[in-house]
């Protein structure tokens, strides 16, 4: 074949996330990013380096699952460490979405979870999930949509992009249509920020032990600041499938990195000293997008989210209107300013994702103002 196009991964303009580098970086959904020295103290640093750098269990550091089930109430041989909470969908999505299977992800979502999906030729479905309805999973909906081909539905409590948690309640009923329409499906579930709760409220505890058919996957990128390490896990309680997953991390990657899970083990130590800190940062953070909102509210609405450093904000001014949205973001972009345009989700063209745990809170500032010159114009 002469010069043959591949389409098997195709490009995505969320790559500029980690690709170009902006001044007011507002489309990022992570916390400030630690480092090294945040984690371990000076007389600590020997003996990380006398690690032996060798090959590693394909299931993980013993210790390092040991205290993420502890954190997820599970036991440490249903964790699965993975380079990423990335990793560990794109595994599930391999082994249970195959030729004519059916799945159901909600939309908007994060784009390389629908790409890992679509991967396998599955027949995906999704679920729309709206900023009028302040993104809530319609569980009616759901389960008229399952079929007994349904082989996973893949859901994000906090979504990404809008914060928004699925309820208690609401995962049980589905656990229970899915029981009633596709007995042998799972329920994934990205709890990747989980943990990013905010000063003045308790973390949600983990769904990963309700059942034997719910997967959770997560990292340390998003609420302990080191996206950098590449260290996630997917947790479930169905043993064939855990070890499928086992050895489709050996027959790929064979390992995670023995320095990444060295590091990740630490952070986990310190997680509830360090979400002191960061959930502080992320409440003032919130306070702040709310005030602005509330300032700009003829032209803007938002849905205020559940837990993370993220946040969806609608251009009411400019809906249905492409010449307003193309000028706005436009100007964003001459000003060094980035957001996340819905269209990267799955998302309305007039609705973007708000990132405001990155920056510090002055140049959070000064980004939000950035965008409010840009509404301004736009009257």
């Amino acid at each position: 074949m002469t010069n043959p196009e591949f389409t098997r991964f195709p490009d995505h303009s969320m790559r500029t996330l980690t690709a170009e580098k902006v001044r007011y970086d507002l489309a990022e959904s992570v916390g400030p990013d630690l480092q090294l020295a945040d984690v371990f103290k000076h007389s600590e640093m020997a003996q990380l380096a006398a690690l032996s750098l060798e090959y590693r269990s394909a299931e993980g550091n013993q210790e390092l699952r040991s205290l993420i089930a502890q954190q997820h109430d599970v036991h440490a041989d249903d964790v699965v460490t993975t380079v990423g909470g990335m990793h560990a969908i794109y595994l599930c999505s391999t082994v249970l979405c195959n030729n004519n299977d059916h799945v159901l992800v909600q939309q908007p979502s994060f784009p390389l979870t629908q790409s890992a999906l679509a991967s396998n030729n599955a027949d995906v479905e999704y679920l729309p999930c709206r900023f009028e309805d302040k993104y809530r999973i319609d569980v009616e909906y759901l389960a008229s949509r399952l079929r007994p081909q349904t082989s996973l539905v893949c859901l994000a409590t906090p979504q990404n992009p809008s914060g928004v948690a699925i309820s208690h309640d609401d995962i049980t009923k589905i656990l229970d249509v899915m029981q009633h329409n596709c007995p042998n499906a799972f329920l994934l579930l990205d709890e990747t920020y989980r943990q990013a709760s905010y000063a003045d409220s308790s973390q949600s505890g983990s769904l990963a032990s309700l059942s034997d058919r719910i997967i959770s996957c997560a990292s340390l990128s998003k609420c302990h600041g080191t996206p950098g390490l590449r260290i996630g896990w997917a947790i479930t309680r169905h043993e064939p499938l855990r070890r499928q997953l086992i050895h489709g991390k050996f027959q790929t990657i064979i390992c995670c990195s023995g320095l990444d899970e060295a590091v990740a083990l630490k952070v986990l130590q310190l997680s509830k000293t360090l979400f002191v800190d960061r959930g502080r940062h992320l409440l003032n953070g919130r306070q702040l997008v709310a005030a602005w909102v509330q300032k700009h509210a003829d032209q803007i609405s938002w849905v205020p989210p559940d837990a993370g450093a993220l946040c969806c904000v609608r251009l009411d001014c400019a809906q249905s209107d492409t010449k307003k949205l193309s000028h706005f973001y436009k100007e964003l972009q001459q000003q060094s300013v980035r957001v996340a345009p819905g269209s990267w989700f799955g998302d309305a063209p007039e609705v973007f994702r708000l990132g405001f745990g990155l920056l510090p809170m002055p140049e959070l500032a000064q980004g939000l103002e950035a965008i409010s010159h840009a509404l301004k114009n736009l009257r």
